[in-house]
């Protein structure tokens, strides 16, 4: 039969005109009901012998729709899910070699807090590159959860005041959570950000300037220079900040080109001999 037909004829064991809704509750109380049949059949086997393997594995894959169903929640931590699902389903089997089906409580209900518990535990403690104090972290739960319910309710997303008026905390506690939240990634710098071509986290760094180290000098001559008289210090200014010559200078202040080499020798010799004594 061509797939264009097959795609409109019903499963034989669904009605026709039923809806995905109608569909997905009669696939969940199969489900239920394959599951407690199993779990009937490997309470009277011996455990670790083939038939328990096996009846054990098929319970794993009938309830693995509860594990994808939980990885589901979260989605917004961008880790991949495939391997939540796996860690999810190690919950998922420690829940099924520890259920009693003589207490009367459905396999779904018993399992979920434990395949979840797994998945956070994975979540605290492996996938973080940044530790989060443990009261941050719970809050920072708190505050996810009130952001999807106001999103839900108001079809936007929420203002930090409106998370903090529902959760009753401030809006620097709000703040520092959706901080923490974003702790569980650590970005390499040479990734690039925002698409391929554009320049990486390490390209827009700053750098180094390499006037940097004279910096200190600058003071230092400063400091120095004050120490001097005040026609000496004339003479520097002259010689090194605007640059004259030394037949300039005698110029400028009316003293022979000696007499200026003179006082340009003694004040380097005082600026030399003041370090020394400051150092």
């Amino acid at each position: 039969m061509p797939a264009s037909t097959t795609s409109q004829v019903p499963p034989q064991n669904e009605p026709a005109g039923s809806t995905p809704r109608s569909r997905s509750q009669s696939r969940a109380a199969d489900t239920r009901a394959l599951t407690q049949v199993l779990f009937g059949q490997l309470k009277t086997m011996e455990p670790g012998t083939p038939e328990h393997h096996r009846v054990r594995g098929a319970l794993i894959e009938a309830n693995l729709p509860l594990v994808r169903y939980a990885a589901a929640r979260f989605r917004s931590r961008n880790e991949p899910m495939e391997d939540v699902v796996q860690v999810g389903t190690i919950g998922l089997i420690n829940a099924i070699d520890r259920f009693d089906p003589d207490r009367g409580v459905q396999f779904p209900t018993f399992a979920m807090p434990t395949v979840v518990g797994e998945i956070k535990r994975y979540f605290r403690d492996n996938v973080r590159t940044v530790h989060v104090p443990r009261r941050l972290h719970e809050l920072w739960v708190q505050v996810n959860g009130a952001t999807e319910d106001l999103t839900t309710a108001h079809g936007r997303s929420p203002t930090t005041a409106e998370i903090a008026e529902r959760l009753k905390i401030s809006e620097e506690e709000v703040l520092s959570c959706i901080e923490a939240g974003r702790s569980y990634h650590a970005t390499s710098l040479e990734a690039a950000q925002e698409g391929d071509g554009l320049p990486g986290l390490l390209d827009r760094l700053g750098y180094e300037d390499p006037a940097l180290a004279g910096v200190e000098h600058r003071d230092l001559v400063r400091h120095l220079l004050v120490q001097l008289p005040e026609r000496e210090q004339r003479i520097l200014m002259l010689r090194y900040y605007s640059n004259l010559t030394q037949s300039q200078i005698s110029q400028e202040l009316g003293v022979s080109q000696m007499h200026v080499s003179r006082l340009l020798a003694r004040s380097f010799a005082r600026l030399r001999s003041a370090n020394r004594i400051d150092a």
